[in-house]
């Protein structure tokens, strides 16, 4: 199976150099989809295991993964996955949390990594506010310049759903869920959030040297309005 480029693989970049700067033993992928995302981590991974919860999509996972002997693909929805007391040191989301309860989901994402594991979202939101529609509108060109420059495969066939929370919304689950969380607005009408879980008991921060100045991941607002 080929590679291809659409808005949620643009951000495979930043996954991987976000999660190269800590532990990546054990990886989970959750709505993993065809498995790309897991066959980039594979080489520097012990296991990457991915949840899929639609069987056509797992089984094109597997196909894609079928020489990958670390891979693991699971065919079930995150919420009735079984972990059975494995806890992973890097858990990612892309473009799969609108698709799931997110309160729940996040909570259960937390509670699976290991202390020191990085949360990494690359998520969708709905336009709520005037100011989330003019962001997406003031968005459109570049938006439209870098789907044409990389070819974009819109329809890689795996399900997909509209989003209901907004990015206050994510925002504020994020603040209880998950303290010191990072979320910012990316290019491609996602948004980034990052998390680490702490140590100790002190607060959680995202990742790392997850986006130091000057090296913002391709695509991203560095200080977008909230």
């Amino acid at each position: 199976m080929i590679d291809y480029w659409n808005h949620n693989t643009a951000y495979h970049p930043w996954i991987l150099r976000a999660a190269s700067r800590g532990r990546t033993d054990d990886v989970l992928d959750v709505g993993c989809g065809d498995g790309l995302l897991l066959q980039r981590f594979a080489p520097s991974c012990l296991t990457v295991t991915g949840v899929e919860p639609d069987a056509a999509t797992a089984e094109r996972a597997r196909t894609r993964l079928r020489s990958t002997s670390n891979a693991t693909v699971i065919p079930t929805d995150f919420a009735d996955f079984d972990a059975d007391g494995r806890r992973f040191d890097v858990i990612t989301f892309v473009a799969t949390l609108h698709h799931m309860d997110a309160r729940s989901s996040l909570a259960k994402a937390a509670a699976l990594l290991r202390p020191g594991g990085c949360l990494l979202v690359v998520g969708l939101a709905a336009n709520r506010t005037i100011a989330d529609g003019l962001l997406s509108a003031l968005a459109l060109p570049w938006v439209r310049l870098g789907s044409m420059l990389h070819r974009e495969s819109r329809d890689i066939g795996v399900p997909t759903a509209p989003a209901e929370l907004s990015v206050a919304d994510i925002r504020a689950l994020a603040g209880e869920l998950l303290p010191g969380a990072r979320l910012r607005r990316g290019l491609y009408y996602r948004y980034l959030l990052s998390w680490t879980k702490p140590t100790t008991e002190s607060e959680g921060t995202e990742p790392e040297g997850t986006e130091p100045e000057g090296t913002e991941p391709e695509g991203t607002v560095a200080d977008a309005p909230r």
